[in-house]
């Protein structure tokens, strides 16, 4: 039996012309086929056939069916949402002469999206992103996470943070480059509050908190922090916000609607969005913000001049 050339195999027979003609020779038998020698005796029109019917079964597939709809659904949604990294040219073209604020989510924009939100770290390369841009542009991080929690996560001490969804904010602390214009920003948010009766300040050395007692959301933070700034009603301010989340979307409707700047939203599947432009993933957004924004500050003199201290 060691010495054995050929090998039994029982074949059960389908009604397919193909086989048609050798069933009805060996209905019940055995077919016998040599090792050396397998399946030669298909002839290539059988092979194109089977290679036909395969490709049909696979295209048919209902995991094939899914994965070109999402195809086609994406690429009609990246029409209506381009990437920010290929409009790049655009968005700076809209944004020239004017002062260019950033608004950033955390979870899913600075750093992924973890089973665990408590080691939901952000790259140290981000982080030194994070700290480059605000040297340009002011810069404030905006979650739905406490604002401890997300400073606990940031560590960067020039960067204005918004927390509980802008339920909680705080300025740049004491030794940013903000220092110098401390007092001034002070006496605008005390101006600002005059208007905002149900907000609560708290104010200790060099640090405002700004404590909500009514409904809020991340787009009446943006409009306060704009505000803030002494942006509230100025045309030559440029809002850019960049989040994952659909609480993100309570912003990027309020740019939508103010006309200036753009949202642009974090996500490798379509969805529904007032932003303008989208990203897909972190990896992304270190190279929007990290290579073209500061490539632009770096490149436009009159930007510098203008508006970097």
């Amino acid at each position: 039996m060691t010495n054995q050339k050929n090998v039994a195999i029982k074949v059960a027979v389908s009604n397919s012309s193909l086989f048609t003609r050798a069933a009805k020779k060996l209905r019940g038998s055995v077919i016998t086929i040599s090792k050396k020698k397998p399946l030669q005796n298909l002839d290539n029109n059988g092979g194109s056939r089977i290679n036909g019917w395969v490709d049909s079964m696979r295209a048919s597939s209902p995991s094939h069916i899914k994965s070109s709809a999402h195809s086609e659904d994406l690429n009609s949604w990246i029409v209506h949402h381009p990437s920010a990294l290929d409009m790049f040219e655009e968005i700076t073209n809209a944004s020239k002469g004017k002062q260019i604020v950033m608004f950033l989510d955390y979870d899913g924009t600075l750093s992924p999206i973890v089973d665990d939100p408590d080691r939901a770290f952000m790259s140290d390369a981000m982080r030194a992103t994070v700290r480059k841009l605000a040297r340009y542009f002011p810069t404030a991080i905006v979650s739905g996470r406490c604002r401890d929690k997300v400073y606990s996560f940031v560590r960067l001490a020039e960067l204005y943070y918004a927390g509980s969804h802008g339920m909680d904010i705080k300025g740049p602390s004491k030794g940013s480059k903000h220092k110098k214009k401390w007092s001034e920003l002070a006496q605008q948010v005390r101006t600002v509050l005059k208007e905002y009766p149900k907000l609560r300040l708290t104010q200790g050395r060099k640090v405002l908190e700004i404590r909500p007692t009514i409904k809020w959301d991340k787009g009446k933070a943006l409009e306060f922090l704009l505000e803030s700034l002494g942006y509230a009603n100025c045309t030559n301010v440029f809002p850019v916000y960049i989040g994952d989340d659909r609480t993100d979307e309570d912003a990027f409707k309020v740019i939508r609607e103010r006309g200036q700047g753009f949202g642009i939203l974090v996500s490798k599947m379509p969805k529904d969005t007032n932003a303008t432009y989208s990203l897909q993933e972190p990896s992304e957004v270190i190279k929007n913000l990290g290579t073209n924004w500061s490539l632009y500050n770096l490149c436009n003199k009159d930007y510098k001049e203008k508006f970097v201290t």
